[in-house]
């Protein structure tokens, strides 16, 4: 296999390599005072929420491109009922994975 760098990919590739390195150095250049606004520290705490929540939603809904209602749905669901009833981490997940799989294997 003959690798081209002129190839549209491997300019693709190199170039967002270059921007997460440029990106992940300029981060550690912030003042540490920037870092340590309340509202900065609001935001910082609530991001992995946000991405945590989005990445279980297009788990838990998509297939591929489509919105699709099936045993993951009711596995989630399971884990928000026990959430609300306080259940342990280990239970909320061993409960959702029990309902999916229960539900996946009588489907």
């Amino acid at each position: 296999m003959e690798i081209n760098l002129v190839d549209p990919f491997w300019i693709a590739v190199i170039g967002t390599s270059v921007l997460a390195f440029t990106l992940k150095y300029l981060g550690h250049s912030v003042p540490k005072r920037w870092l340590s606004h309340p509202r900065i520290l609001k935001i910082n705490s609530l991001i992995p929420i946000a991405l945590l929540s989005a990445l279980v939603g297009v788990q838990a809904f998509t297939n591929g491109s489509r919105l699709v209602a099936d045993q993951r749905m009711a596995g989630v669901g399971v884990a928000m009922v026990a959430l609300i009833f306080r259940a342990p981490f280990p239970i909320v997940v061993l409960s959702a994975a029990a309902t999916s799989a229960t539900l996946f294997h009588i489907g």
